[in-house]
C-alpha cells in the first residue's frame, strides 16, 4: 500500500486508502469530480515538498498530479529578441518546477532563475506564492487556471485575482476548493537576470544590489547557495528531508521587533523578522532535537526527518521551537507547510 512518507519530502504520513496518480487533466479532473461527488476525503499532492500528513491512515483518496506539457506563445521572438520584449509560457502543474527554471534559463527567459531549485512541481508555486532570494513567482505570473471543486469547473485567474501576498494567494486561504491545472508566466527575454535585490545573493555574485549577472551564474550561484543550507532535497542527505523552511518569516509592528533582531522593512510600516534568527537566539541550534526529528545541521528553519521520524515526533519539534520563540519574544512563528491530520 503506498504510504504519504513515500510521497512527501519529509517522508512522514500514514498509508493511503485510495491513491491516483493523474498524468493528463482529464485524469486529474475525473479523480476529482468523482471523489467529490461520493463524498470522500480529497488530498491533491505534487511532490509533497509543503506538506506533513498524520501517521494515522489517510482515509480517502489522494491524487498526484504528474500533468506535463509546456506551450510557448510567441515563440518566435525568441529568434529575434530586438523586436519582442517577451514572452508567454504556459506549463502543466505537474511539471518539475526546477525542470521549468532549467529550461528558462537554458533559453533565455528571465525572472525566475533565483527561485532555483526549490523543489515540488509548477502547480504548488502559485498556491504558496513561493519566493527565495529577493524573487517570488507572483512576479512573473500571468494567469492561473484551475479547477474549482466548490462550482465543480474549470475558472482562470488574472494574476490580480489571485490574491498574492508574501508566501499567501487566494488558492492558499481557500485550500483546497481550487486544483491548479496549469500556469502561465510572463517573463522577459534576455540572457541578464532580473535585477539582483537579495544581499547574500548580490554578494555572492560580486555584484551590487540592483545590477544583474548572467542568468545561468544566477542559477548556479543560487543553487550552490541552496544546498549548503540543505534547501535542494538529496536523497543521500537526510539534512534535506524536509519541507525547506518550516516558519514563515513574521511581519510585526516596529515596536514588537526585538533588539538585535534581523529585520526588513514591508508594506504598510511593517517590519519582517528572519524566523532562523529568532530560532536560533530561542536556544535552538542547528542539530537541536531529542529524536531522529532534528532542526537541520544546515539551517535553523528546516524540520528534517533524519531517518525514522514519526509526523507527530515532527510536529513535537515544531511545537517546542514556536513555544520558545514566543516565550522568549513575544512573537509567534506559524508554519509554512500545510498539515494534514495535525496542527501545532
Amino acid at each position: 500500500m503506498t504510504t504519504l512518507a513515500e510521497l512527501t519530502t519529509t517522508r512522514v504520513g500514514g498509508p493511503i486508502a485510495d491513491y491516483v496518480e493523474a498524468a493528463d487533466e482529464a485524469a486529474l479532473i475525473h479523480a476529482i469530480r468523482t471523489a467529490d461527488a461520493t463524498g470522500i476525503p480529497l488530498l491533491v499532492i505534487g511532490d509533497g515538498s509543503n506538506l506533513i500528513a498524520s501517521d494515522d491512515p489517510f482515509e480517502g483518496r489522494v491524487v498526484a498530479v504528474r500533468t506535463t506539457g509546456m506551450k510557448v506563445d510567441a515563440d518566435d521572438c525568441e529568434s529575434n529578441m530586438a523586436m519582442c520584449g517577451g514572452v508567454l509560457v504556459n506549463i502543466a502543474a505537474g511539471m518539475v518546477w526546477d525542470d521549468f527554471v532549467a529550461n528558462a534559463v537554458r533559453r533565455e527567459w528571465v525572472g525566475v532563475e533565483a527561485l532555483s531549485g526549490i523543489p515540488g512541481r509548477v502547480g504548488a508555486a502559485p498556491i504558496q506564492n513561493i519566493g527565495a532570494y529577493g524573487q517570488e513567482v507572483s512576479q512573473t505570473i500571468a494567469r492561473v487556471r484551475t479547477f474549482d471543486r466548490v462550482d465543480q469547473q474549470v475558472r482562470t485567474f488574472a494574476a490580480a485575482d489571485c490574491g498574492f501576498s508574501y508566501r499567501n494567494s487566494i488558492f492558499k486561504r481557500e485550500l483546497g476548493r481550487y486544483v491548479v491545472l496549469d500556469v502561465t508566466f510572463q517573463l522577459k527575454m534576455g540572457d541578464l537576470s532580473a535585477p539582483i535585490a537579495y544581499d547574500e545573493l548580490a554578494r555572492s555574485l560580486g555584484v551590487e544590489p540592483g545590477q544583474r549577472a548572467g542568468l545561468s551564474v544566477v542559477r548556479d550561484t543560487v543553487l550552490r547557495l541552496r544546498r549548503a543550507k540543505g534547501m535542494v532535497v538529496d536523497p543521500a542527505d537526510p539534512d534535506t528531508w524536509s519541507t525547506g523552511s518550516f516558519f514563515v518569516n513574521p511581519v510585526v509592528a516596529p515596536d514588537q521587533v526585538p533588539e538585535g533582531a534581523r529585520s526588513w522593512p514591508v508594506a504598510e510600516g511593517q517590519v519582517k523578522l528572519s524566523a532562523a534568527w529568532l530560532i536560533e537566539q530561542a536556544g535552538f541550534a542547528k542539530g537541536y532535537g531529542a529524536t531522529t526529528a532534528k532542526v537541520s545541521s544546515k539551517h535553523t528553519l528546516a524540520l528534517t526527518n533524519q531517518g525514522g521520524a514519526s509526523a507527530a515526533e515532527v510536529i513535537a519539534l515544531a511545537r517546542e521551537i514556536q513555544a520558545g520563540v514566543e516565550q522568549r519574544f513575544g512573537v509567534r512563528l506559524e508554519n509554512e507547510p500545510s498539515l494534514v491530520g495535525l496542527q501545532i
